[in-house]
């Protein structure tokens, strides 16, 4: 299986052409995204909604967050299980992942539980995650 990081998703969601070549390219059950991708993308929907200046403003929110709640509604979404738990639990020990963020963490240990490729452009950081297999469909 192949999981979309937040950053793929989201030019998924735009239409790139580059990431609709490659999951073409791969049968449908094979892509999804984990729960934390989920919600991060969610979080900064809500977030712009609430952040809305005016009127106009707030109706583009609302409308942009109920185009993204209908586009992941469609996704295979991977949840954190026992397994995932216990390489987060791995993962937040070891020294060269320091400087990482607690949700790459958490993507990453979805992705290994899985054993799932992560699709992203972050190597520098998800580069550093012993076993995580990853692919940059970018560059």
């Amino acid at each position: 299986m192949h999981l979309l990081d937040s950053d793929k998703l989201t030019l998924l969601f735009e239409g790139h052409p580059k990431i609709i070549e490659r999951l073409e390219q791969l049968p449908h059950d094979d892509v999804g995204i984990t729960v934390v991708t989920r919600a991060e993308v969610l979080r900064g929907r809500i977030e712009y909604l609430l952040r809305a200046a005016d009127g106009a403003h707030l109706q583009r929110a609302q409308e942009l967050l109920a185009r993204t709640e209908a586009f992941l509604s469609k996704m295979i979404v991977v949840p954190v299980d026992d397994q995932a738990a216990a390489h987060f639990d791995r993962l937040r020990l070891l020294k060269p992942l320091r400087n990482m963020g607690h949700a790459d963490k958490l993507i990453a240990s979805v992705a290994l539980a899985s054993k799932a490729i992560l699709v992203t452009r972050n190597l520098r950081h998800f580069g550093k995650v012993p076993g995580l297999r990853i692919e940059n469909w970018m560059d």
